[in-house]
């Protein structure tokens, strides 16, 4: 069964920014209890989007560095980048339901409008 992958402040770059697809990031701490509370559904999310999701976590105390780039004060902070790109964030423990409603919602990339399009 898939995991949510550890990423560091070092690794970061490989594992999101230069990863193609979805990958949701989990800033957490283990002291933080609604951090705990998440992290079950996001093992079972990992499991649900293996292949087509990259779930991964990476803790604040331990990579300020990150943290501070991507200005997250409050944790859990789900971080949601596509394609490298940061498209979105949440904050907070929300049931998993929301959390897959999000991905659902990250997972491909929109078409471009008609007037895009006509450019």
């Amino acid at each position: 069964m898939a995991h949510p992958v550890a990423i560091t402040d070092d690794t970061f770059a490989d594992a999101v920014e230069q990863r193609d697809g979805l990958v949701v990031v989990d800033f957490w701490a283990s002291w933080c209890g609604p951090c705990r509370a998440l992290a079950p559904s996001l093992v079972q999310l990992a499991a649900e989007y293996e292949g087509r999701v990259t779930i991964a976590k990476i803790d604040v105390d331990a990579n300020p560095r990150t943290s501070r780039r991507f200005d997250v004060r409050s944790i859990p902070s789900l971080l949601f980048f596509r394609d490298g790109e940061l498209i979105d964030r949440t904050v907070g423990a929300l049931p998993k339901a929301m959390v897959a409603m999000k991905i659902e919602q990250h997972r491909t990339p929109k078409a471009p409008s008609v007037a895009a399009r006509a450019g």
